[in-house]
């Protein structure tokens, strides 16, 4: 398949436009990171952006609108929550679980009867759902399992000859996917951990905001794998993310979490070590309260490091008490699969 490289230009997004129309795959920028679109309503369309990611099809995709008026094209459900969230953070980095109405494919919603929904905070990806005049249904535009993609030439090395087109806009502003929040049940539950945090979401609902209790898990380091006795083969995911293998460098990665200074001295141990050994090794060590900064530029450290062909990944832990050092970790801990060593 040959792949159409498009700019951000108005004439170049209504040929991706069409293309999402006639059935085909577009990626395109967005203010987290890269998707790769489809029309959300074509089961085929849908189908074959898990072809092309090689992604699993029970996990789900989220749903991108230009207006939030068409949140009425997937969901019945119009509580005083949904609307206080999208008053306080659309367009923006916050995907909301909703129940979907019936007319969205399962596919789509990976056999679910939720569907999540959110507005991006990126012009080119409002101009393309606009011109398109269908919801997008957009993973993120990379191969099933690797780093997710803030730039568009991380998006090309993927995905380059497996979709219609690739729409080249700026590099991504967050860096890291949107939070997801489930608001089907009585106490809204955060099932991804982003840059919008649960405490802008308390403030925002007045109410207390939960994290699902695979995260519980994770924050101490217990791999994402369904809990309670549920077998991975029977665990439906709520949201992207939170069954599979998710973010992985070709390197082997390590984490190291202690005091800043202990971490710093074994990373350089470990390095050295690796070193005399004849493997290139690749650090990762953020400032220490540059939450920010570090989900900005973790994915794509990660890609660097992987085009340097280094052998390990070492990598400094984040503070996770801090919303958005948690959600950097989340990450974090997944790309190294749950690595981690304490000093």
């Amino acid at each position: 398949m040959e792949t159409k490289i498009l700019t951000t230009s108005k004439e170049d997004i209504a040929i991706a436009a069409r293309i999402i129309r006639d059935g085909g795959l577009v990626a395109f920028p967005t203010e987290t990171v890269y998707g790769l679109g489809a029309n959300a309503f074509d089961e085929d369309a849908v189908a074959r952006v898990y072809e092309a990611k090689g992604r699993p099809s029970d996990n789900p995709m989220i749903v991108h609108i230009s207006r939030a008026s068409d949140i009425g094209q997937l969901t019945r459900m119009l509580s005083p929550e949904i609307v206080s969230l999208i008053d306080n953070f659309w367009p923006g980095p916050l995907t909301m679980v909703i129940k979907k109405r019936p007319e969205i494919p399962n596919r789509t919603t990976g056999g679910l009867d939720t569907v999540g929904v959110r507005m991006p905070d990126n012009q080119a990806a409002i101009d393309l759902i606009n011109m398109a005049g269908v919801p997008i249904a957009a993973p993120s535009a990379n191969l099933s399992g690797s780093p997710s993609p803030t730039r568009a030439k991380d998006v090309i090395a993927d995905l380059d000859g497996r979709v219609d087109a690739i729409i080249v806009g700026d590099d991504c502003r967050v860096g890291i996917e949107s939070t997801v929040v489930d608001l089907t049940s009585e106490v809204p539950t955060i099932l991804r951990p982003g840059i919008i945090t649960a405490e802008s979401l308390e403030a925002a609902l007045g109410k207390n905001v939960e994290y699902d209790s695979s995260l519980k898990e994770a924050s101490k380091h217990v791999a994402l794998d369904p809990a309670d006795g549920v077998s991975e083969s029977d665990f439906q995911p709520k949201s992207p993310g939170m069954k599979y293998k998710h973010y992985a460098p070709k390197a082997d990665m390590l984490v190291v979490e202690g005091r800043r200074e202990d971490v710093a001295a074994e990373i350089e141990r470990l390095k050295a070590l690796n070193e005399r050994l004849g493997n290139k090794v690749g650090v990762i060590m953020f400032e220490e309260r540059a939450f920010i900064e570090a989900a900005h530029d973790f994915f794509a450290r990660l890609r660097d490091l992987d085009n340097e062909g280094v052998d390990m990944i070492l990598a400094g832990a984040l503070s996770d008490t801090d919303g958005v050092g948690f959600a950097v970790m989340n990450r974090m801990l997944k790309s190294a699969g749950y690595n981690i060593v304490k000093v």
